[in-house]
Parts: C-alpha cells; structure tokens; sequence
C-alpha cells in the first residue's frame, strides 16, 4: 500500500509490544493534533512523547500522523488505530472499575470540571461529601466556561461536569439535566429599563451589554436568544467572573443578561427586569461520556441522581 496511507512495508509478521501509555500518548496526541498541547496535558515533556510516537509508528510498522509546517492531521492507519485505541482504553478502565468494585473504592481519579455560580447544586459541597468518603480518590477540578467543559468531557480530559446547557449534546456525551431557570435582565435601579414589566425585544437593540466569555453557557444561551428575535446587541465588556459582571453593571458600564440564581445575587443594588416570554431558558445539566462512565464517577453522582431524580 502507499505511503500516503501511512502503512510501511514489513519484513513479515511478529508480535507487536505496545504498551497502554503509548496508546494514552497516541490518544492525546490525535485529540489535540499538536504535541505541544497533547504534552502538556500528559504533563510530560514534549521530547518524550514525540519519542513515544516514533517508537510507537516503527512497532507497528506504519506512520500514524501526516506532519508539516501548518498542521497535522490523521493517517488511514492512526484513524484506524484511534478508535481501537479508545475501546481499548475503556476496557481497561472497565477492568479497573470491576476490581475497584469488589475491594470498594479506595483508589483512583476523579476529574470533575464546573462553570461558576450555577446555583442549581454546591458543587463544592458535593466535592468535599466525595472526598469525606473516598479520601483515597485523587480529585481534580477544573472551572471554565461549559463550551470548553463539555469537549473536554467529550475528549476524556474530565469524567464529568456541571454545565449551563449551551445546545443539543455532541456526539459521545450525555446531559444529566438537574433543573430550569429563567434568563433575566439586571441593570442599575436608575436605568431606564428598571421598574417595567416583561420588555420587548425591541427595548434593548441599542443598549450596551456586558457579558461572559462565548464559552460560557449562559452567553451561547442569550446569543442565540438575540439571534432568534433577530436583534443585534452590543456586548462592550466580556467577562469570566460572575462577581466582576455585576461590579461592571452596577457602576454602569453596560446592562446583561443572566441566569435567575445570578440575577438574585445583589438584589439591593440591582434591579431584575423579566425577558420576552420567548426568552431561550438556562438548563443546569451534568455533562457525562454516552459510553462508560468510571466508577468513581458513577459513585460520585449516586446521591446527585437520587436527590434531582436523574
């Protein structure tokens, strides 16, 4: 076969000896299809798994990336390995999981990623509840915004995480939906827009707006709000902290669009104006893999799937 499809010539059949950490490595690696970024998601130097590919490619006698100067991309072969390198990688974790199981859940990793000040659930608590139970588990947490949450759920980097729905779910996750809140206007009480019932659509074209970052859920929820109303809006100050949003709105800076728990943060200083009846709503959801979800993932939403009856 040529080349192009990544497959060298061999000399004749043998037994391959490829390990586990080399399919973790070629995993990251075609996820991110930028050494740089793969190692450092390993934590490893970049030297190191450029060596781990190479050494991977000549055992199994086929070029797994097509490399040049403006991007990498996927040979037949790699694509190929890819998605026996994923079922593989599940099964041991499988594997793991069963003997977890039978001696409990003493060992082990959890990588949980949340979005600031969803309301809905403390996560934090639920954290430190996990933790009190299973002190051997590693715990890893991560903040951002959902959009970025929900591909690293998507991508393997986190066994699961609290999202604002920004859409459908991608292929390969499942939202676990906890409960639904209005998206509400705050703007200062000497706004103009203060003290009014249910605005149109209309009252806000020209106003300046403060808001998240576009990964966050809630903005992707109020874009495609402005979107289907076909209203443009000017967002004069981008933002990734709840608290800083509403520093901004209170000293005048722009009005925003928020999730109802947000909207009642500061309800002495702020005033809270409901949106069109046609406003998109904020769902709070727990972004989990479609496929296999890990033990300690599972042991860790038991309690949250009883309590929102998920």
């Amino acid at each position: 076969m040529s080349r192009a499809h990544g497959i060298r010539q061999s000399p004749g059949p043998r037994l391959l000896n490829v390990d586990l950490r080399q399919l973790e490595h070629f995993v990251a690696v075609a996820d991110e299809l930028h050494f740089t970024r793969a190692a450092e998601r390993l934590y490893i130097s970049q030297s190191g798994l450029s060596a781990s590919i190479r050494a991977l490619e000549k055992e199994l006698a086929a070029d797994l990336f097509i490399r040049n100067t403006r991007r990498m991309e996927l040979t037949d072969a790699g694509r190929a390995l890819l998605a026996e390198s994923r079922r593989t990688l599940a099964s041991v974790a499988a594997g793991r999981d069963a003997v977890a199981a039978v001696r409990g859940l003493q060992r082990g990793r959890l990588r949980v990623g949340t979005e600031q000040c969803l309301g809905i659930v403390d996560v934090t608590a639920e954290l430190a509840r996990f933790h009190d139970d299973h002190p051997g588990v590693e715990l890893q947490v991560q903040q951002t915004g959902s959009a970025d949450l929900i591909e690293d759920v998507r991508l393997g980097r986190l066994d699961l995480a609290f999202v604002a729905e920004p859409g459908p779910a991608p292929e390969d996750v499942t939202f676990l939906r906890l409960a639904t809140e209005p998206m509400q206007l705050v703007c200062r009480p000497d706004h103009p827009l203060a003290g009014r019932g249910p605005i149109a659509w209309e009252a806000v074209a020209d106003v300046d707006f403060v808001d998240f970052h576009p990964t966050w859920g809630s903005r992707r929820i109020t874009d495609r709000g402005f979107v289907a109303a076909g209203i443009p809006r000017s967002v004069t100050s981008e933002v990734n902290d709840v608290h800083t949003l509403l520093d901004l709105v209170e000293r005048g800076m722009g009005i925003a669009v928020v999730p109802a728990p947000i909207a009642r943060k500061r309800p002495d200083v702020l005033a809270v104006v409901a949106l069109p009846p046609d406003a998109p709503s904020w769902h709070v959801a727990i972004a989990v893999p479609s496929a296999t979800i890990t033990l300690a993932a599972e042991t860790f939403l038991a309690p949250i799937r009883s309590r929102f009856a998920v």
